[in-house]
């Protein structure tokens, strides 16, 4: 095949890890690839890859990108966790503004095919759901806790609001689809699992919370990759568009504890894992505070908060999805099944293991200062009231 025969296919937000690993897998199957982000991909481009360095806040950045393109992977979004989870105006901006720009991009350029990276919070939001399905409603706007979680909502809304509409040449029909995904890891993961080895390095993973029996989702990258690549396929002519306007979940189909999940990473690093488990509320409502902290000395000093209340209701209540919908209409099957195998050879080959005579950073002491006063205060709270003539 020649070069000008292939298809283009355009990753928003090409520059992150999934993106970037999806991109890889397109040109193994013969693509070119065109990577749209604002940040510039950590590893060295492939041949047939290119890179457009770009804001999809600006209309006439996404345009180019999209240009002589056949499909779009719109991957790019802000405030999934920590602090910038709490930058509300640039959520804004980026989910619901950069997605109504990809959407006008696709009928300017004639793209015949919009695949939306999705997520679990669409419809979750601290409440248990046990092999949950595509038929649950959206969360309403008072059940979020956080903006990330509901400009996703109406950008996914957005994304299938127009399938099987015309572009603008009066003749082409676009196609989208909806994939919701779980917890992404993988070995070189940027977002979270460095967040959590460096606490695990610092101390400050001194407890876990939530019941013992508490089960959630994740999902591998190269499982990602293949639900992107199978759903890219079905909206295709083809395929008849059998998935166009169709919403599906993602993970490794095998849910587990968050926090045995993790153990890996604390055991096969050097580190000992967590023995104090706390009720939930109390981590719950401890984040809310360093929320509320956040939103009074952010301006001044964006400080990285421990947790956020979705980050804990995400780690700590039981919700899990069935993927049987994708493996009945896209044909996707899990590759790998909460294996962090990859992921700690990663770390230990960098040298992110314990060294002994590590030195305690303040924040280690200031976490367990607090955690010692909850514990405090949760025995206090069993504890008989005191009456008598000298109490009041």
């Amino acid at each position: 095949m020649r070069e000008t025969d292939k298809e283009v296919h355009v990753i928003t937000g090409g520059g992150g890890y999934p993106g970037f690993c999806l991109g890889k897998q397109l040109i193994h199957d013969g693509h070119l690839v065109r990577l749209l982000d604002i940040r510039e991909p950590t590893t060295d481009l492939l041949d047939g890859m290119e890179f457009i360095k770009g804001d999809i806040r600006k209309l006439e950045d996404v345009n180019k990108a999209f240009t002589d393109s056949s499909i779009v992977y719109h991957m790019a979004s802000f405030g999934m966790s920590g602090r910038d989870q709490l930058n509300k105006k640039l959520i804004d901006e980026i989910n619901i503004g950069g997605t109504e720009n990809v959407i006008k991009a696709c009928y300017e350029n004639n793209i015949k095919r919009l695949v939306f990276t999705s997520t679990y919070n669409v419809v979750y939001g601290g409440e248990e759901i046990i092999n949950g399905d595509e038929s649950l409603p959206y969360l309403s706007d008072h059940k979020f806790t956080d903006q990330y979680s509901k400009t996703k909502r109406e950008a996914e809304e957005k994304v299938l609001d127009v399938n099987n509409t015309v572009t603008s040449d009066g003749h082409t029909r676009l196609y989208t689809c909806a994939l919701r995904l779980a917890g992404v890891y993988g070995p070189g993961e940027q977002r979270h699992i460095p967040r959590i080895v460096s606490y695990i390095e610092q101390g400050l993973t001194v407890v876990i919370y939530g019941a013992k029996e508490s089960k959630v989702d994740f999902l591998h990258v190269d499982n990602l990759v293949q639900g992107h690549i199978l759903a890219g396929q079905a909206l295709s002519k083809h395929k008849n568009q059998k998935v166009a306007g169709q919403v599906y979940f993602l993970s490794d189909g095998k849910p587990i504890n968050n926090f045995e999940f993790f153990r890996p990473l604390f055991e096969d690093l050097g580190y000992t894992y967590p023995k104090i488990r706390l009720p939930f509320n109390v981590i719950f409502y401890m984040a809310f505070l360093i929320e509320i902290i956040h939103s009074i000395v952010g301006r001044f000093y964006n400080f990285q908060p421990l947790l956020t209340r979705t980050e804990v209701y995400k780690t700590g209540i039981t919700h899990y999805f069935s993927i049987n919908k994708a493996s009945e209409e896209l044909g996707y099957k899990p590759t790998v099944q909460n294996d962090l195998s990859q992921v700690v050879k990663y770390y230990q080959k960098i040298g992110r293991v314990k060294q002994p005579k590590s030195s305690k950073t303040l924040k280690y002491y200031f976490v367990n200062l607090i955690i010692f006063f909850i514990i405090f205060s949760i025995i206090m709270s069993f504890l008989p009231t005191a009456t008598g003539p000298y109490m009041r």
